[in-house]
């Protein structure tokens, strides 16, 4: 029975096979081709081998890009995990009307980018947005949002913490699956919140929180392109120009699709240091047997 429900499973994963293969593995190995030739569609691609890098070493704009998307994923990543985590923490009780409050958490994240690029718009207007017109009644100075370049990157972190839905939910159902009986024992020895907090819970849910946190260093890059091309167009003085955008103006207005591909070649690289840095200091790769 056994062999045979193997087999079956087997079979279910083959189509999940292909078209992990087909949309994804194949793009990969030909956007890592395409980096390494001139491509403009109008020809066959020409193998200029690493000029298209030396290109995005030596253009201002794409390391202002770079820059930029650092900057944001540096803030965006921790905030959205963390308060993703501090949701669930809140909310992962089942009494009274906890459902509907975890139905608010989840719901930015099922609206679509550009629906929700243009609410915010809206949030973000200095004369009659929602946000600026509260802080004028708390007496709090409000900011030109969209047209200072530093409010504008963390006009850009703000919109992205609330879609916190999906990492909300998965660490909603990291949380029920720690067993109750050793917060039963632990308050048996006397250990007070903060503690249990401290030597069961964190311990049990970092697994999950660092699989937030690689996703959210893909996520982010990705979802910055709509609210930056729907708000500021990379503006102002190119403080939203994300890596997405760039590509995207690289590729569709300059049709250099060459270079484009290099920039993501790049983009993919640091994020794999990055998630390599973030393995080898949580002693998950490196670390010897004892890990």
């Amino acid at each position: 029975m056994g062999f045979g429900y193997e087999k079956q499973l087997k079979r279910m994963l083959w189509p999940y096979l292909g078209g992990a293969l087909l949309l994804i593995v194949m793009p990969a190995m030909a956007t890592l081709v395409i980096a390494f030739t001139r491509y403009t569609t109008l020809g066959r691609p020409v193998w200029v081998g690493w000029g298209n890098f030396r290109q995005i070493w030596g253009s201002e704009y794409i390391g202002l890009a770079f820059f930029n998307s650092l900057f944001f994923v540096a803030l965006a990543v921790p905030l959205r995990v963390g308060s993703a985590f501090f949701f669930a923490l809140l909310l992962r009780h089942r009494a009274g009307f906890f459902g509907v409050y975890r139905t608010a958490v989840y719901l930015p994240t099922i609206i679509p980018e550009a629906a929700y690029a243009l609410i915010w718009l809206w949030i973000f207007n200095p004369v009659y947005g929602p946000l600026n017109l509260m802080l004028g009644w708390l007496g709090v100075p409000a900011p030109v949002w969209l047209a200072d370049p530093l409010w504008a990157r963390l006009a850009m972190v703000i919109l992205s913490v609330f879609q916190m839905g999906e990492g909300f939910v998965i660490l909603l159902v990291g949380l029920q699956t720690v067993p109750a009986n050793l917060y039963e024992a632990a308050g048996i020895d006397g250990a007070t919140q903060g503690q249990k907090f401290r030597w069961i819970t964190l311990p049990l849910l970092t697994p999950w929180l660092l699989v937030l946190v690689f996703r959210d260093l893909l996520a982010s890059l990705q979802n910055t392109f709509a609210p930056s091309y729907i708000l500021t167009y990379g503006g102002p003085y190119y403080a939203t120009t994300f890596v997405p955008l760039v590509v995207y103006e690289v590729a569709f207005d300059f049709f250099d699709f060459g270079t484009a591909a290099a920039v993501l070649v790049v983009t993919y690289l640091f994020i794999g240091g990055v998630i390599g840095v973030i393995l080898w200091g949580t002693g998950l790769i490196g670390g010897g047997d004892d890990v």
